[in-house]
C-alpha cells in the first residue's frame, strides 16, 4: 500500500488528459475510489477527492475549504483582480450575492416559466422527423436552456448562434475554439451584455439583468463587474450544464430501452427519471476548493493553502453512496443522494429551472413518441469542466 500523498502518477494523470474525458472516465473513477479516494496529483499539486463522502465533507464547510482561491485546477495561484462568477466567492460575499438574485429564481418565477417552456419544447419536438436520425443535442437540447436563460436575463432580441458561441467560449474544452476566438466571443458577450444593462438602468422589469441594474446593497449599486459576473453565470452554468443533462439523459434513454419503456408505461416516474438524468451525466464534472487552514479529509491531512479537487462525476457513481447498483442508470432510483447541483453554501441556484426544463423535456417526448435509440455514435467534448456532448444522433419513432 502507499499512503494518499505517495498516490501513483498513473491513477491522478488521468485527470489531466483532455482526451481522458472525450472517452468513459467512470472504470478508473471506480480505480481511485477503490484504491486513493484521497489521491494527490503530484504533478499539478492538488488533492482529488472521488467518494460521495470527502466531497460532502469538503463542501460542507466553506470557511475550511474556500472558493475564492479559484474552482478549476487551471486557476492554481492564479489571482483575480475581481471574482469571474459568484462560485468564486464565499460567506459573506457569496451570501450578499446569492440573496440579491435569489428572487429571480423563486418557485414562483419558475412556474411561471412552464408555460411558454412547455409551447417551445412541443414546437421544437413536433418538427422531429420519424424514424431517421437527428443530432438530439443540436435540433433540441441546445436551443432549449438558451431560450429560458435569455427569458431570464430579459434578453428579447437575441442571436441564438451569438449566444450559444458566448456560452461555449466560456467553458475550457468545450469546443475546438482558439485562445483568441474564445477571447472575441467572450469581449462581445462582455461588450453587449453591459450594454444591455446600462440601457435597464431605471426602468420596471422583473428580469433579472433589470433587477441587477438598479439593485442597491449596502447603499450602493452593482458595479458593472458585478453585473457582469452574475449574467456570465447565468448565462454558462444554466445553459451548458442544462444541454448536457438533456443530451446525456437521452442518449441513456436510447441505449436502455427497458428504462425508457418504464417511462412510457409508468409517467408517475419522471421526476425520478431526471435527478437519474443529473446523477448519470453529472453535467458538472468537478469543482475545487482549496484549504484555508490545516485539516484532515476522509482521514488524510490536508495542509493550508492546498487546492482539493471535488469530483461529482466519481462521487455520483460511489457504491458507498447508492449501493450496488451505482453504475446501472435506473429511471425509478430512490433515494438518490446525488451531487450534480453542488451541495451546501454553493448549491446551485438553478436547480429547481434545471428540473422544470428535463421534466416538460421528457413528458413531450413521451406523449409523442414510443421510441428511442442510437442513430450513431455519441461525441463528447474534451473538456475536464463540463461533461459535454457535441452529437447526440437519435432515432424517434412516433406513436400510431
Amino acid at each position: 500500500m502507499f499512503s494518499p500523498r505517495d498516490t501513483p502518477a498513473d491513477l491522478t494523470a488521468p485527470l489531466d488528459d483532455e482526451s481522458f474525458y472525450a472517452g468513459d472516465p467512470f472504470p478508473h473513477f471506480a480505480r481511485l475510489r477503490s484504491k486513493a479516494p484521497v489521491a494527490w496529483n503530484a504533478a499539478r499539486g492538488y488533492w482529488a477527492l472521488s467518494r460521495h463522502a470527502e466531497v460532502l465533507e469538503v463542501s460542507r464547510d466553506p470557511a475550511t475549504f474556500c472558493s475564492g482561491k479559484g474552482i478549476l485546477t487551471m486557476e492554481i495561484g492564479v489571482e483575480y483582480p475581481f471574482p469571474p462568477t459568484m462560485m468564486h466567492t464565499d460567506p459573506p460575499a457569496h451570501t450578499r450575492y446569492r440573496k440579491l438574485v435569489q428572487p429571480g429564481f423563486a418557485p414562483s418565477v419558475i412556474r411561471a416559466l412552464e408555460r411558454s417552456l412547455r409551447g417551445r419544447v412541443a414546437k421544437l419536438l413536433d418538427d422531429i422527423p420519424t424514424g431517421e436520425a437527428i443530432d438530439f443535442t443540436k435540433e433540441v437540447a441546445v436551443p432549449i436552456p438558451l431560450m429560458v436563460i435569455s427569458d431570464l436575463l430579459g434578453l428579447t432580441d437575441v442571436d441564438y448562434h451569438r449566444f450559444f458561441m458566448w456560452s461555449e467560449a466560456a467553458i475550457p474544452g468545450a469546443s475546438d475554439m482558439t485562445w483568441e476566438e474564445s477571447q472575441r466571443w467572450q469581449a462581445d458577450m462582455r461588450d453587449t451584455l453591459l450594454a444591455f444593462t446600462l440601457s435597464r438602468r431605471g426602468k420596471q422589469g422583473d428580469d433579472v439583468t433589470t433587477v441587477l441594474a438598479n439593485s442597491v446593497v449596502d447603499g450602493e449599486r452593482l458595479s458593472d463587474d458585478e453585473i457582469l459576473m452574475f449574467q456570465n453565470q447565468l448565462l454558462v452554468a444554466g445553459n451548458e450544464t442544462t444541454r448536457n443533462m438533456m443530451s446525456g439523459g437521452m442518449w441513456a434513454l436510447a441505449t436502455t430501452p427497458a428504462e425508457w419503456r418504464r417511462l412510457v408505461e409508468n409517467r408517475a416516474l419522471l421526476p425520478m427519471a431526471v435527478e437519474e438524468w443529473l446523477r448519470w451525466t453529472s453535467p458538472v464534472i468537478a469543482f475545487m476548493r482549496t484549504a484555508t487552514r490545516d485539516a484532515k479529509v476522509g482521514g488524510v491531512a490536508i495542509a493550508k493553502g492546498e487546492p482539493l479537487l471535488l469530483l461529482y462525476a466519481s462521487a455520483n457513481r460511489d457504491e458507498s453512496a447508492f449501493g450496488p447498483t451505482a453504475a446501472r442508470f435506473d429511471v425509478a432510483r430512490d433515494p438518490n443522494p446525488h451531487v450534480a447541483f453542488g451541495y451546501g453554501q454553493h448549491f446551485c441556484l438553478g436547480a429547481a429551472l434545471a428540473r422544470l426544463e428535463g421534466r416538460v423535456l421528457l413528458e413531450e417526448l413521451l406523449q409523442r413518441f414510443d421510441k428511442v435509440e442510437p442513430g450513431g455514435a455519441l461525441v463528447r467534448t474534451r473538456s475536464s469542466v463540463i461533461a459535454g456532448i457535441t452529437r447526440a444522433p437519435l432515432v424517434f419513432r412516433r406513436k400510431a
